[in-house]
């Protein structure tokens, strides 16, 4: 499962057999959300509360590039 980077305890990831579109994971305390990223878009939500989602949303849409480029390096090398 190879971590792109972890914010505040959140750990942003994608896993070894992802598929498109190029997506992330995001991790935390038994919770996980999922989101597309171009557009970014919520794909699901478990367990994740307001505050944290609307933080985990600012931290994709700020490292939104970081995101596909280690996506399309990761699955590149494959």
């Amino acid at each position: 499962m190879p971590t792109v980077f972890i914010f505040f305890g959140f750990r942003f990831m994608f896993y070894s057999n992802d598929h498109e579109p190029v997506h992330i994971h995001i991790l935390k305390g038994g919770h996980e959300a999922k989101y597309n990223s171009d557009p970014i878009k919520q794909v699901y939500n478990h367990g994740f509360k307001k505050h944290d989602i609307l933080m985990v949303e600012a931290v994709i849409e700020e490292n939104k590039d970081i995101i596909v480029n280690r996506w399309k390096d990761y699955f590149k090398e494959k």
